[in-house]
């Protein structure tokens, strides 16, 4: 009997034959944490009387959910995690580098065939990269940091086949909001989500990252991509590791297996309070909108920027709306200042923060009224999400967003995109 892309990887790194449902105790490749789970984790390593974590070289933690700090508290937990970096000797990410999901791909810490956790749900988003990676909670990172191990229960795998090609106007996050209103948000609870065919291979790794990055929304543990071509030339263009690409067997055995006909399939808005409340975008235009956010782990890299400016290019976001872009690195930010990118988006009103999380996580950076509606990139629109439970948060594509910020209300993208 073949095996899934997870039950290699975890059989690679716990040295058994792995099966689905099987308890193992793997080694990690990569270990990371952002400020809202690093300072429980330093304090669960001192508790379990860490001395030093396992090896510096593949340890991260990242400064990107509060960044800049608005408050004392958070300024305080920021310095516990600058001063744990220097004593331990790992790479610490401080404000403005970016969104941790961007920088460990970007900054060469995956390849494929890794198994990698983060204390972040979104860590699965590096499956884009034929790795296994998931997120996991403070204590389970303090004890990853301490061993450079865990343990796992090697979940059972869902198939999920892509065929066709995206029409114009639509893109890899019209294709996993459909997806997760298909499955619902817990459709996939503790498996790994294996995407495959031709509308797969079609995408770009960032519209991939996207897509993995989403797995989470519908309760899976992991989701996981083929390395072809693309994922190989990504991968050694942003790092000098050798990757061990893993492909499932033609007989690996499915939990559930799936079918989708991209060709016909519309722009998608995930509707308020849930991610699985998509629909079609005609089903919801001409709902009124006060801010518009282009960013995040989901859609704030380079590709998702030249979208969104190439419809705004020359126009003027509606004199209502506030519309908030957050590039998801400093490495972007760069590459879309060189390419005039981020000069056509400010030319059409947009607001630019510091690279990070921006307004995602409702700490600072935009923080929405009583009864508004906000348009969004991001892979979460539950109540109180960007800070203010009364809210209300659509989620769409950076082209449905863009296309929304220009009328002043969730508008359909398709007419303004020229591919």
């Amino acid at each position: 009997m073949g095996k899934t892309i997870a039950e290699k990887i975890l059989s690679s790194h716990s040295g058994v034959d792995a099966r689905a449902n099987d308890i193992v105790v793997a080694d990690l490749d990569f270990v990371m944490g952002q400020d809202g789970t690093s300072p429980l984790a330093i304090q669960a390593f001192r508790e379990m009387a860490g001395k030093k974590v396992f090896d510096p070289g593949r340890v991260a933690m990242v400064i990107d959910h509060s960044a800049p700090s608005p408050l004392e508290g958070v300024s305080a937990l920021h310095a516990l995690m600058r001063g744990f970096s220097g004593e331990q000797g790992f790479t610490l990410y401080d404000i403005g580098e970016g969104v941790c999901h961007q920088l460990v791909p970007e900054k060469g810490h995956v390849v494929c065939g890794d198994l990698v956790v983060g204390a972040d749900s979104h860590t699965c988003t590096y499956g884009a990269l034929n790795a296994f990676a998931t997120g996991v909670g403070s204590t389970d990172l303090a004890a990853a940091m301490i061993s450079g191990k865990l343990w796992f229960k090697v979940p059972e795998s869902v198939k999920l086949v892509f065929n066709g090609r995206l029409p114009a106007g639509v893109y890899a996050k019209d294709l996993i909001i459909k997806v997760i209103t298909d499955l619902t948000a817990d459709g996939a609870t503790y498996q790994a989500a294996e995407y495959l065919g031709e509308a797969i291979a079609d995408l770009s790794v960032e519209g991939r990252f996207t897509i993995s990055n989403m797995a989470i929304e519908m309760g899976a543990k992991a989701g996981l991509m083929l390395a072809d071509e693309k994922t190989l030339e990504w991968v050694k263009a942003h790092g000098v590791r050798t990757p061990k690409p893993v492909s499932p067997d033609p007989d690996a055995v499915y939990a559930m297996e799936k079918e989708y006909d991209v060709s016909d399939l519309a722009p998608q808005v995930a509707r308020p309070h849930t991610v699985d409340n998509g629909v079609a975008v005609t089903e919801v235009a001409g709902t009124p909108i006060q801010q518009a956010y282009l960013g995040t782990c989901t859609n704030g890299r380079l590709e998702d920027l030249r979208v969104a400016a190439g419809i705004l290019k020359g126009k003027k976001i509606h004199p209502q709306v506030r519309f908030i872009v957050a590039p998801a690195s400093r490495q972007v930010m760069l590459a879309a200042i060189k390419e005039g990118v981020l000069q056509d988006l400010i030319e059409a009103g947009a607001a630019v923060v510091t690279p990070g999380c921006g307004p995602c996580v409702g700490t600072h950076n935009g923080v929405p009224s009583d009864g508004e509606n906000v348009i969004s990139t991001a892979n979460r629109n539950f109540k109180g999400r960007m800070g203010n439970g009364k809210a209300f948060i659509y989620l769409a594509s950076p082209a449905t967003v863009a296309a929304s910020a220009l009328a002043g209300q969730i508008a359909d993208p398709r007419e303004l995109v020229r591919r």
